[in-house]
């Protein structure tokens, strides 16, 4: 009933669409059942009659009428189609728009559960089948219930016995379409899962299309996706083996309606209880009172087809974002924002599984260059992650120039804060959107001045289209050098206060690495920097080096202080050196 009310909701904009669609369909369906009652009054009041004359004229301005009457049917028909998919059309719209603008808001955690592919089944497939519930359903609904009620009416004045048959069979049909409907809407439910798991795969497939190729396993994506598309035909055919017997039954049932109807109606004729005119007359009801029937079956179908992928809208708009602001958070003033951090007592897991960091103590003071190093899997792009609110804290606090970022708004902790993250990211468009992405009101010379200092003008330059030339679906067009320097390009745009560099560099070349070196070191001027970087020639010159591990904090001092320390630095240190050198 909750679903109900919230789908209901959708048609408020539209009230007014909606209500003269119900209006149309108020004209088709009065049209359709006054057809069989002037048949009636022609074949018992004026047809007897004999008199030629009248009969003409009587004909000719019935005709007339009833032609008028078909061309006002026509009007409304074409706005019932027309305006009526329309309507259901903008819903739709409506409704992809709130579930992309609730997606936006989810954290991290959330698409580290959720695959993105069985995310688009719902943002794309799911909501077509809504709309076209939320255009035909009222519709269908209001038309096939004016009908019923309507031909059922005038079929009890014309001989209630036969009537009273009717009632029986149709409570029979009802029955059955309800058990069939249970038992299809489990079955639709089921097709939109299994349809999610295909677009998963075939999503999954041709993002990692060149390291499939890579290693020749075209033979093992293909097997992947046939046990997952046979799956989905499985469910299919189940859903319209259902189908299948949920039509025929009811086909049933209406061709026994007929033959009782024409076999007991001779009966009365015989006992003159009914005459040969009426009886043609109630076939004709019978007609009239069976389409809207069989249009609620379809409806019925239709239905189960929205409200599942409905279901499925809501579960996804009803996912509380885990990270949001407080009601009484505060706007951070950027232009007059040191920057200071301080962690205390910082801990995370993912899931509430095994703990990434546990009881983090460090304090960036404004203007100065922290790096982070250790092995893989301490926790440094977590902690990095933690800063902006990417995820939530499980104990402790974070503060910018004393402020606990929970008592931040999102949008502004994150405006204050510049990422070039590891897995570097391009949208598909072009060079010139993949940078203003920093900053999307800059101009065309803020742009160029951002590539320059991210050492990728000239590169630019070079190509036929400059700052125009298309990079295709995640940048394929560009090496990884150039990516990255896109991402840092960015990040120069932007111009925030505080700086998160997640190996930065890390994609580079060593010549490119030298100059982008000294941009970043720019950049970072009177700036907070936190740098997490694997090349530790990288951060020689930062004000403090943390050394970090899955056991918290095992060293921290400047180059030469740790180099002194004879630790795990100094021992990773050389380690890189020797490589190096080899």
């Amino acid at each position: 009933m909750n679903n109900l009310k919230r789908f209901i909701s959708y048609y408020k904009p539209y009230k007014h669409i909606f209500f003269a669609d119900m209006f149309c369909a108020l004209l088709v369906s009065g049209i359709d059942l006054l057809f069989p009652l002037i048949v009636r009054y022609l074949t018992r009041e004026v047809y007897p009659l004999g008199d030629a004359g009248r009969i003409i004229r009587t004909v000719v301005y019935v005709g007339s009428g009833m032609l008028l009457l078909y061309i006002i049917r026509y009007f409304c028909q074409y706005f019932i189609t027309s305006w009526g998919h329309v309507m259901g059309a903008r819903m739709e719209t409506d409704m992809r728009r709130d579930i992309f603008n609730h997606l936006q808001k989810l954290s991290f955690s959330f698409y580290d559960e959720h695959n993105t592919g069985k995310l688009m089944s719902r943002v794309v497939t799911d909501l077509f089948d809504i709309s076209e519930l939320a255009h035909h359903g009222p519709e269908d609904l209001f038309i096939s219930l004016l009908k019923i009620s309507g031909a059922f009416v005038i079929l009890f004045t014309i001989n209630f016995r036969l009537t009273l048959i009717l009632i029986f069979f149709t409570a029979i049909m009802l029955w059955f379409s309800y058990v069939y409907n249970m038992k299809m809407r489990r079955a639709f439910r089921k097709n939109k899962e299994k349809i999610a798991e295909v677009n998963a795969k075939i999503q999954d497939s041709l993002s990692g299309i060149r390291v499939v190729k890579s290693f020749a396993n075209e033979a093992v994506e293909k097997e992947k996706f046939k046990e997952g598309n046979i799956e989905y035909l499985q469910t299919k055919e189940d859903s319209y083996f259902i189908m299948g017997t949920f039509y025929s039954g009811n086909s049933l049932f209406q061709g026994i309606l007929y033959l009782t109807v024409v076999f007991l109606g001779g009966i009365f004729i015989a006992y003159k209880s009914l005459n040969p005119g009426d009886l043609l007359v109630y076939i004709l009801y019978i007609d009239i009172y069976l389409r809207p029937i069989e249009k609620l079956i379809n409806f019925a179908e239709q239905y189960q087809r929205g409200i599942t992928g409905f279901e499925r809208f809501v579960e996804v708009l009803e996912t509380k974002p885990d990270i949001v602001d407080k009601p009484d958070a505060i706007d951070l003033d950027i232009n007059n924002l040191k920057g200071d951090i301080v962690l205390e007592n910082v801990s995370f897991s993912y899931n509430n599984k095994q703990k990434v960091l546990n009881n983090i103590n460090l304090k960036i003071p404004h203007g100065k260059t922290v790096a982070i190093i250790g092995p893989s899997g301490g926790g440094k792009t977590t902690l990095c992650n933690l800063i902006p609110r990417f995820y939530e804290l499980d104990g402790g606090r974070i503060t910018i120039d004393g402020i606990d970022i929970q008592d931040i708004k999102i949008k502004s902790l994150r405006n204050a804060i510049g990422t070039v993250q590891q897995d570097v990211y391009i949208f598909s468009g072009t060079i010139k959107d993949n940078i203003a992405y920093g900053k999307p009101d800059a101009t065309d010379e803020e742009i160029i001045e951002a590539a320059k200092k991210a050492n990728i003008h000239d590169f630019i330059m070079s190509l036929e289209d400059g700052y125009e030339t298309h990079v295709g679906q995640r940048g394929v067009k560009l090496s990884g050098g150039q990516k990255q320097r896109i991402s840092i390009a960015r990040v120069f745009l932007k111009n925030p206060p505080i700086l998160i560099l997640d190996e930065a560099t890390s994609a580079l070349d060593n010549e490119s690495e030298k100059f982008i070196q000294e941009s970043l070191e720019e950049l970072a001027s009177n700036r907070t920097t936190l740098v997490i970087a694997h090349r530790l020639s990288t951060i020689k010159n930062a004000d403090e080096i943390i050394v970090l591990t899955d056991e918290g904090i095992q060293e921290r001092g400047s180059h030469h202080e740790l180099i002194g320390q004879n630790g795990l630095y100094t021992y990773l240190y050389n380690l890189q050196f020797d490589e190096e050198e080899s």
